[in-house]
């Protein structure tokens, strides 16, 4: 291929590829750049290359949002999940600039080293909940205002399931109590379509045990209406790893 032609897909790029967001083969192979010619366009200052097959323009200071559209791309059911979807609507003051960030999926990831360079962030994938269908899947995620779309986020009812499930792996028994506490006014069918297909008896005992003693919901109503999965009759106990023991009933 000529210069001129190179030269001509470059300015067509520059004009056509919004800025804000890194892009990948795949975006670029839309406007005709190949591999080889992205990494000319690259070696020539016309493009960074921030890893294998990722790039972005010269000077492009993206923020969180414009790489997370990249991973969504890339990642089935990639979201904002637990604390930080808890965060951006209104569950504790706004994110710190070097706040971690939970980001939930469908499957196996490794967040890129050019994201969380960047970004602080850990990424869990475990199956939470066995999905009697995908509408709940996709009405339990939202794009709250002041996230720009397509961004997802975890809804609060979905939210503090996810932040329930880490407590003793990567989140503090304290915090998440904190956190509940600040829920305010949760969509009682959506709490009990998720607390029936969440799969993890923890936090399903959990969120009954805060709920009856914060008054957030009418456990009680909440048992008779909905087949919740409490997980026997037994008391479920587990040493965190603060050495706490934890002790839950089955219904709270």
């Amino acid at each position: 291929m000529s210069q001129i032609p190179r030269h001509q897909i470059i300015k067509h790029l520059q004009a056509e590829l919004p800025r804000g967001a890194p892009f990948d083969l795949a975006i670029l192979a839309q406007f005709g750049v190949s591999p080889q010619l992205a990494a000319q366009y690259a070696g020539a200052g016309w493009l960074v290359r921030l890893a294998q097959g990722v790039y972005a323009f010269p000077n492009d200071d993206f923020d969180v949002y414009g790489a997370l559209k990249l991973l969504q791309q890339r990642v089935p059911g990639l979201h904002i999940g637990g604390k930080t979807a808890l965060a951006l609507q209104g569950v504790r003051h706004n994110l710190g600039s070097r706040e971690t960030w939970v980001l939930w999926g469908d499957k196996r990831y490794a967040l890129p080293a050019w994201f969380t360079d960047r970004f602080p962030a850990r990424y869990c994938h475990a199956r939470l909940f066995d999905w009697p269908d995908t509408a709940l899947a996709t009405r339990t995620l939202t794009t709250p205002p002041g996230t720009p779309a397509p961004i997802e986020v975890a809804c609060p009812e979905r939210a503090v399931l996810e932040l329930l499930y880490e407590i003793g792996v990567k989140q503090s028994l304290e915090e998440a109590r904190n956190l509940f506490d600040g829920l305010r006014s949760p969509r009682k069918e959506v709490v009990g379509e998720l607390l029936s297909c969440c799969t993890s008896v923890k936090a399903v005992r959990l969120f009954l045990t805060w709920a009856r003693e914060t008054n957030l919901v009418d456990v009680d109503a909440l048992l008779s209406q909905y087949p919740v999965r409490t997980g026997g009759a037994s008391r479920w106990m587990s040493r965190l790893d603060d050495g706490t023991l934890l002790s839950l009933r089955p219904h709270g």
